[in-house]
């Protein structure tokens, strides 16, 4: 879903009369909404059960997918994606903390490869079957597409998952703390997204006070939300999640503005533009099961460190581009790109969760999402204030492709920069796991 939308946009804009912006919240609306209800909802996997709460997310998901598919506007469908946002957040938070419960520390690492790869394999049958699907079935097949395998999902929890896991049942929710941070997280997004307006300025600003009052909140309170000492006293925990945050900043808009580019400056139709954009997962769907078995042996410091380094190469490549690039360039560009970040993925996860005790398994994973999903935000925050200032709220055509093209060269600009400081994130982690207790 979440890289098939991409290919869809152009198509869904002139549907529904979007712009450019409206277009960028198709696919924010989901991130946002994901990131506002992330730790919470880990916390409360721990409490009530990490099995109940995948469940939840997956019916809600589930539910909302038919709302996408049905939508008549723009607005309809950017609140049905959050809606949507809200289910798979529930389902993020929780299915690491499922495997790694359910998993030996010995075979983690290679658990947590297999998890990325399936993963990677859903993005990269995402740009090339999502745009077949586009092209000859129309838009609203991509949402018709998940609904049969949501309800299969709901059937195999019921019927084969047996047992629960919940270490922290009994404790507290806090829930004044939840409140305040759904509330920083979405003032603080949605107002760097709409920068430079003045209301923008003041959201944000709200934000980052929201969260100073979050955290203060959490360092009060005896069973909190997340436990701040994680940050604060375990470097490896701190680090490994910096530098999933700026990875997933620095690549994640890549793909959105790459479908832009092949199907308006490049004059490429869905179905072409998908089997360009397919070549990065693909390759990550490859390396990532490698990698992750690799770092049950090998300090994924060193591991997470190269694929950066690799991620950055890659962003410097595709930030080359033209209106005269070949699309083999472009491919290959991607690849590698892809080769550096399931070399990045896969042993980062494996030591943020192996970093913590089995009773934080749900918060570390909350949080892991939350780094992931925050740094998708910001990426596609770079990308909408780009689109901002060199597009505006104008419709897409071949008329603004010198826009575009800016847009594009900007964003990737500034992504490689991001990847490269990410690098010195990934070293300052220390050069040891510490052990998860049994």
């Amino acid at each position: 879903m979440g890289s098939a939308i991409n290919i869809a946009l152009p198509v869904i804009g002139k549907e529904l009369n979007m712009n450019a912006v409206a277009l960028g919240w198709v696919a924010s609306s989901f991130i946002l909404a994901s990131s506002m209800i992330l730790v919470p909802v880990g916390r409360l996997a721990d409490i009530l059960g990490r099995k109940l709460v995948y469940l939840i997310g997956v019916s809600l998901f589930t539910a909302a997918t038919i709302l996408c598919s049905i939508s008549w506007s723009g607005t309809m469908l950017i609140v049905s994606r959050c809606i949507q946002g809200l289910g798979s957040a529930a389902m993020f938070t929780t299915s690491l903390a499922l495997v790694m419960s359910i998993y030996p520390k010995e075979k983690r690492g290679r658990a947590v490869g297999l998890v990325t790869a399936t993963v990677y394999v859903g993005l990269a049958l995402g740009p090339s079957l999502g745009g077949i699907l586009t092209q000859y079935l129309g838009w609203r097949s991509l949402f018709y597409l998940n609904i049969l395998p949501g309800l299969i999902i709901i059937f195999i929890l019921l019927r084969y998952l047996k047992g629960e896991w919940a270490e922290a049942k009994g404790e507290k929710f806090n829930l004044s703390g939840a409140i305040v941070y759904a509330s920083a997280i979405f003032s603080l997004m949605y107002g760097l997204t709409n920068l430079p307006e003045f209301f923008a300025f003041i959201l944000t600003f709200t934000g980052v006070v929201l969260l100073i009052i979050f955290i203060r909140i959490q360092l009060s309170v005896n069973q909190p939300l997340i436990n701040i000492a994680l940050l604060i006293r375990n470097r490896t925990f701190a680090f490994s999640n910096l530098a999933a945050f700026i990875n997933y900043a620095a690549t994640f808009g890549v793909g959105f503005l790459l479908s832009l580019y092949l199907q308006y400056a490049k004059g490429l139709n869905p179905r072409d533009a998908g089997l360009i954009l397919v070549s990065q997962p693909l390759m990550m769907s490859v390396v990532s099961p490698v990698a992750g078995r690799l770092s049950d042996r090998i300090d994924p410091r060193i591991l997470s460190s190269s694929g950066m380094a690799v991620s950055s190469l890659g962003l410097v490549f595709i930030s080359l581009i033209n209106t005269s690039t070949s699309t083999g360039f472009i491919f290959l560009s991607l690849m590698i790109l892809g080769f550096g970040f399931a070399l990045f993925s896969s042993p980062n996860t494996n030591a943020v969760m192996s970093s913590v005790e089995k009773k934080d398994l749900g918060i570390a994973s909350a949080t892991l999402s939350t780094m992931r999903l925050m740094g998708q935000m910001i990426s596609m925050v770079i990308v909408m204030t780009a689109i901002n200032f060199f597009i505006g709220k104008v419709k897409l055509s071949p008329a603004v492709v010198p826009q575009l093209m800016n847009t594009v060269k900007f964003s990737l600009y500034l992504f490689s920069f991001l990847c490269f400081a990410g690098i010195f994130a990934s070293l300052a982690r220390g050069k040891k796991i510490v052990s998860l207790k049994q």
